[in-house]
């Protein structure tokens, strides 16, 4: 019965959540309230989130000194996968901050005592298991243009990237794999952990929801990813510090996303 609330949530059938129509507008004005959300307590959510670039720092050290050169940029661009799921405590305090209740940054850990927390995990373990795979594949990629044998030297290794037809093939091709795997993520976990947050429907209608959210307005949420994709990159040229800023400008964000594209049922259990 347990894996079973894991894919159906608290109910014994699937639900079926209403999706709206966005348009662009609505996409700015997510972004708005995820600064505004931030903008209310800035000192405490980059407290928070100084773990994440604390945790990239330290992937960039283990590939640098672990003969790994050739994949300190999958696991930068990699980490981004795991975004939704590294932002979840952030949903949780504009949770509260929309009901009018403390939203202090010690409440980002009350996630764990929400009844959706086996859907969560399992929808975190799917985004673990994407993001493995597309090191995976970036290894490969890697060995099929050189060989076995990693790079000796960081600087040698961009000049060789840059300035090389294999190089080249590398950026080309990897990018435009890492692209797809960017819009799985994208197309089934977009609304995803917020919407288990808001109401314990299961792993499985978390995922079909954040679909069919990406089907109604393809456009509106490919603008959304790419803007989320440049901002992140924008945090990470100061050594991923900005980081610390961005990802909770972004973590709230996507909390307005999800009020703006899933309707909310009738009446609707808040969990206290």
């Amino acid at each position: 019965m347990a894996g079973f609330h894991v894919l159906t949530g608290s109910g014994s059938t699937i639900a079926h959540p209403k999706v709206r129509r966005i348009g662009v507008s609505d996409i700015l004005d997510a972004m708005r309230s995820g600064l505004a959300d931030f903008w209310d307590r800035p000192s405490h959510y980059v407290f928070l989130c100084l773990i994440y670039p604390v945790i990239g720092m330290i992937l960039l050290t283990w590939a640098s000194t672990g003969n790994a050169l050739q994949l300190i940029f999958p696991l930068v661009a990699g980490f981004a996968l795991l975004g939704p799921l590294a932002a979840i405590g952030l949903y949780e305090i504009s949770r509260r901050r929309e009901r009018g209740e403390d939203a202090s940054w010690r409440y980002a850990f009350e996630v764990v005592k929400s009844p959706a927390i086996p859907s969560i995990l399992a929808v975190g373990a799917m985004l673990m298991a994407i993001f493995l795979v597309w090191i995976f594949t970036a290894q490969a990629l890697y060995a099929w243009l050189y060989g076995p044998t990693a790079p000796d030297a960081l600087i040698g290794f961009i000049y060789e990237v840059l300035t090389t037809r294999q190089g080249w093939t590398l950026l080309l091709v990897g990018n435009f794999v890492g692209l797809l795997f960017a819009l799985v993520v994208l197309s089934t976990t977009s609304v995803a952990f917020p919407m288990l947050l808001d109401r314990d429907v299961g792993a499985y209608a978390a995922v079909a929801t954040s679909a069919r959210v990406m089907l109604t307005n393809p456009l509106p949420i490919l603008l959304w990813g790419l803007m989320v994709a440049a901002l992140l990159v924008i945090g990470t040229i100061p050594l991923l510090v900005g980081l610390a800023v961005i990802f909770p400008i972004l973590g709230h964000a996507t909390w307005h996303l999800y009020r703006k594209t899933v309707v909310a049922p009738p009446e609707r259990k808040r969990r206290r």
